[in-house]
């Protein structure tokens, strides 16, 4: 990916006229332009003697110093992430990157690293947007990347059992074309997938755009094998047992904090012969969230299901050749169905007389089919919009369908509060359980002097509504750094007793990803 924006650089463009014009009326524009690349300001590089140890660990070609490969490695994609390499600071910067090829050779770099006193920060796609990626320099010798990009391998396909195993360093569109080759598909699609690895969308949580029909990524891991300080950690002998507590769940989510993954056992499906989008209308957000609901605890979901507020409908999404004219208003919902052409033809079916009788009104397919098309390019037009000083950022929760309104009526409020009048604030349901939904939040308001201190100011405001009205801090974009003092809140004391004695008995020298994730 670029260095200071989303994804691939042939994609970055400036806004158009028209919406720069809609822009600058709402929030005003300026310029503010990144840096030059070479003129970002990175940590010095590891010593050479420490350099010389890793090489005889990995190879000399697999250690690099170098200031482009560093500056990649700096940080994630989250807007501070950016608005800190823009403006040249890149002193989060690993003092090299190390990329090993087996699992042994990340056992050995983990001693290593130990011995020396290095900090190691686990790196796949470097698409997190929770600060996952910067590591706490003091106390240590130095800061590694530890690269999984040589782990791009589809390991085992059991056709019988329905399961594959992965390695971590595979990005989405990799893995499933590997997995496509077997007819097979994990079914996983976060907004990330076209960058994120399988090691990654495990140690995070990740869940996709499909998750009512395939489920979140954490459902769909069999096993594990993870090198720790400790020894090598290989969990998934049976697809259900009751062996004690699933030690799957202390690797899930743990985000390079207990152990380095190297390989993932995960369920897969039969490659869908058919994919079909609905656009839907509702008139209120509160109706769509309803209908959602039904059909969630009538076990009716769609593969794909998301409801957009009136805001974000109205700015995003209700365009009037995708959902059927100007005066189509209200709150636009996606209804996506994948499978074989009879299961695919069965459930909509079925779904579409509940939407119905719900009080939605069918706009087809052609605004379903849009939606599809364009859901990776999103975090094209933040990087667009920091272009023209507007400052544009996404955070999201998870609640119990009794608190869910009042959870988004109060984070709503948080920011507006924080960020001013003038703000604009979008929100979408896009996962759905029986028990409730999460709420993903879009922001643009006008940048000020500091637009770092401005969002952290305005994402502690939006955190502290979600824990106090019965949220989650997150669903799926993990803890990283920016979430760690109301994880604190949310698991409470003993949770965080919990979470830090697995850290020292695992990494008693803290080298792994220190800063990250333990309260």
């Amino acid at each position: 990916m670029h260095w200071s924006r989303w994804g691939d650089p042939a994609q970055a463009g400036p806004l158009p006229d028209s919406a720069l014009a809609l822009v600058d009326a709402f929030l005003g524009t300026r310029d503010t332009p990144a840096v030059p690349s070479d003129e970002v300001r990175l940590s010095d590089p590891l010593a050479p003697d420490l350099v010389d140890e890793l090489a005889q660990l990995v190879g000399r070609e697999h250690v690099l110093l170098d200031h482009e490969t560093r500056l990649h490695r700096t940080r994630g994609k989250s807007t501070p992430d950016l608005l800190k390499l823009r403006s040249g600071d890149g002193l989060d910067s690993p003092d090299a990157v190390v990329r090993p090829g087996t699992h042994d050779e990340v056992a050995a770099v983990i001693a290593w690293c130990v011995r020396r006193r290095v900090a190691l920060v686990p790196f796949g796609g470097g698409t997190s947007v929770v600060g996952g990626l910067a590591a706490e320099r003091e106390g240590f010798d130095g800061v590694i990347s530890l690269d999984l990009v040589r782990f791009d391998k589809l390991v085992e396909v059991d056709h019988e059992s329905m399961t594959v195993v992965l390695e971590p360093g595979l990005r989405g569109p990799a893995a499933e074309a590997l997995l496509a080759a077997e007819g097979l598909t994990l079914g996983h699609f976060p907004q990330s997938f076209e960058y994120a690895t399988i090691g990654g969308f495990a140690v995070t949580r990740s869940s996709g755009q499909s998750s009512a029909g395939y489920g979140r990524f954490d459902s769909l891991v069999v096993g594990l094998t993870m090198a720790t300080p400790q020894g090598t950690l290989e969990l998934g002998s049976s697809p259900a047992n009751a062996a004690g507590p699933d030690l799957r769940e202390l690797v899930m989510g743990s985000e390079g904090a207990f152990g380095v993954v190297t390989a993932v056992r995960l369920r897969v499906r039969r490659l869908p012969a058919v994919k079909v989008y609905d656009a839907w209308q509702f008139a209120s957000f509160a109706d769509g969230s309803a209908a959602m609901r039904s059909l969630a605890q009538a076990g009716m979901l769609p593969t794909v299901i998301r409801l957009s507020d009136e805001a974000e409908t109205a700015i995003n999404l209700a365009r009037p050749s995708e959902v059927g004219g100007e005066s189509a208003g209200g709150c636009l919902m996606i209804a996506g169905y994948e499978g074989t052409q009879e299961a695919v033809d069965a459930r909509r079916s079925a779904c579409t007389g509940l939407l119905d009788g719900l009080g939605g009104t069918n706009l087809g397919e052609e605004g379903g089919r849009a939606w599809a098309e364009g859901r990776f390019h999103g975090p094209y037009l933040r990087d667009s919009m920091l272009d023209v000083g507007v400052l544009v950022e996404t955070l999201e929760t998870v609640t119990f369908w009794s608190h869910l309104d009042r959870v988004y009526q109060a984070v709503k409020s948080a920011l507006t509060e924080s960020l001013g009048e003038s703000t604009i604030v979008l929100c979408h349901i896009s996962h759905v359980y029986e028990t409730g939904a999460s709420l993903y939040f879009t922001v643009a308001t006008r940048q000020s002097d500091d637009p770092v201190a401005q969002w952290y100011a305005a994402k502690a405001a939006a955190s502290d509504a979600m824990v106090h009205n019965g949220a989650s801090i997150t669903h799926h974009h993990a803890v990283g750094r920016d979430h760690k003092p109301w994880l604190a809140e949310e698991i409470g004391p003993v949770g965080v007793m919990v979470l830090r004695a697995v850290k020292e008995r695992l990494d008693p020298t803290g080298i792994l990803n220190p800063g990250v994730l333990i309260p």
